[in-house]
């Protein structure tokens, strides 16, 4: 049986170009023991677990003319070495050379004559850890419960787990004739799909990613009636096609700190954080911060739904996560009321039930990717440029350490893509204790995006609670549940005349 991308699994093939790369990734640091763990080991404990990522051995093949979409082979000259690379930082091997090394790997596009994934060994790093870098496609993780090749070679244990042998025989790949009829016989069965055919097939590569708002007619039409276009913005420029990466560690218990003191969420602090950090960047920039300045971010937010006794089949899963626009309040002077205003819109969206889209996202991505960081890059690359300055994804990882063959992971930091048009994008994703951000630039368009990471730092230490208190006459309730009645809507400088949202839990 044919195993064909979907619609949206196609698009973005059809709309990738050296500019905007369409794949998600992420960067894990082990601490290994001396001598304990090297490149070889690496390419070991992926071959024994490729088993759980079947897709990880498979090309896309396109058929003859584009009469359907692109299908899945398996490829027959897999090559593992091909894909787990090695490389090396000069000394003293720096977070910072790593982070630079990390923008340079991610700029470059993954080979489509291939599986479309890679994975870089990085040795050398201070410390005497060891980075490994993973790319993935969009296309790689398309469903809901997909594991990717990173989360695969990840324990629980110290000790490696076992899995049983499982030789693999590639299925030789179509001819090209098998391929035609297989269309044909396909838009006989279901006519519609020749509607998605005929767009990607006539699409220039530049019109693509806005021609998928038209799939999803419902879901662009709901957001054009019920939002405004995003405000001008430095961060909304021509892409380069070369990126930059930077990174940042905070405690996770400083991050609870501020949420008891002030009454707010996890995820509202962790937006207030980026909003105020959002502020100092465009201020050192000499940029003009007015008091109705915002910037809009795109904040997908993880829900779980109870699985639909009917989901059977490729792609029938839903996907697993709602998506907000926020207005980020960076024009507002005070830490704490940046933290209150973030923190009422959140409650405000959640009550209302005012997300973007969320019902005609959810047929319209079908095809979930198994992180929150890659779903809402999808989505992302779904909606329009003007609808958004920015994307942030937030989430929740476990509290529990892991292992690598035997190493101990002492940080991950997830690497987010840029879409079209869009300078930057922020994912953190918290870790036994430490809550990890990674923000990619453009290049030309961010070259201080180191800067960017170290206001983020800054952000959590004004607003610990031994810096900072909450403000005469504000009352910060603590957050029962969602659900519950909103306290009355707080008197704040600087507000935004519509706020929106917010991002995944974490604990």
């Amino acid at each position: 049986m044919t195993d064909r991308l979907s619609a949206t699994d196609a698009a973005f093939l059809y709309s990738e170009d050296t500019s905007t790369p369409m794949h998600v990734g992420g960067v894990v640091i082990l601490q290994p023991a001396p001598g304990t763990f090297d490149y070889q080991q690496v390419v070991d404990l992926i071959g024994a677990r490729l088993s759980l990522v079947p897709r990880y051995r498979q090309r896309v093949r396109f058929v003859p003319g584009r009469l359907a979409r692109p299908v899945w082979v398996d490829d027959e000259d897999f090559d593992l070495t091909y894909h787990v690379r090695r490389s090396a930082l000069p000394k003293p091997g720096t977070m910072a050379s790593l982070d630079d090394l990390v923008g340079r790997l991610i700029s470059r596009p993954l080979d489509r004559n291939r599986p479309l994934w890679e994975m870089y060994v990085i040795e050398g790093l201070e410390g005497g850890r060891i980075a490994i870098v993973n790319k993935t496609h969009h296309a790689m993780v398309d469903r809901i419960g997909a594991v990717d090749v990173a989360a695969a070679i990840l324990d629980i244990a110290r000790r490696p787990r076992t899995l049983p042998d499982q030789p693999w025989i590639p299925v030789p790949p179509p001819s090209d004739i098998d391929l035609v009829v297989d269309a044909v016989a396909d838009i006989a069965s279901r006519p519609s799909d020749l509607i998605d055919v005929v767009r990607l097939a006539a699409a220039d590569v530049g019109s693509t990613v806005a021609r998928l708002a038209k799939v999803g007619a419902e879901a662009a039409e709901l957001v054009r009636r019920t939002v405004n276009p995003a405000p001008r913005s430095v961060l909304n420029v021509t892409m380069s096609g070369q990126r930059r990466f930077a990174s940042f560690r905070a405690d996770l218990a400083d991050i609870k700190a501020i949420r008891t003191a002030h009454g707010a969420s996890v995820n509202d602090v962790i937006l207030a954080v980026i909003a105020s950090a959002l502020r100092t960047w465009l201020l050192s920039r000499g940029e003009a911060v007015t008091p109705s300045t915002t910037l809009r971010a795109l904040v997908p937010m993880s829900v779980r739904p109870a699985p639909s006794s009917g989901d059977s089949g490729e792609g029938a899963s839903s996907v697993p996560v709602v998506s907000y626009l926020l207005d980020m309040p960076v024009a507002e002077p005070n830490p704490v009321m940046r933290l209150h205003q973030v923190s009422f819109a959140m409650s405000a969206h959640l009550d209302s039930g005012r997300q973007v889209g969320a019902d005609s996202l959810l047929e319209l991505g079908r095809f979930a990717p198994p992180t929150l960081h890659a779903l809402g890059a999808r989505v992302a690359g779904q909606l329009s440029g003007r609808m958004y300055n920015l994307l942030i994804t937030n989430a929740p990882g476990p509290q529990v350490p892991l292992y690598a063959g035997g190493s101990p992971v002492v940080a991950m930091y997830p690497v987010a893509p840029l879409a079209r048009g869009q300078a930057l994008a922020v994912a953190c994703t918290s870790y036994n204790g430490g809550v990890f951000f990674g923000l990619t630039a453009d290049r030309d368009a961010i070259p201080d995006v180191e800067e960017f990471a170290v206001h983020i730092g800054e952000a959590i230490e004004e607003l610990l609670p031994h810096q900072a208190g909450p403000l005469p006459g504000i009352t910060t309730p603590a957050r029962a549940k969602r659900s519950a009645r909103r306290p009355a809507r707080p008197k704040l400088s600087g507000e935004p005349q519509s706020g929106e949202a917010q991002s995944g839990e974490q604990q």
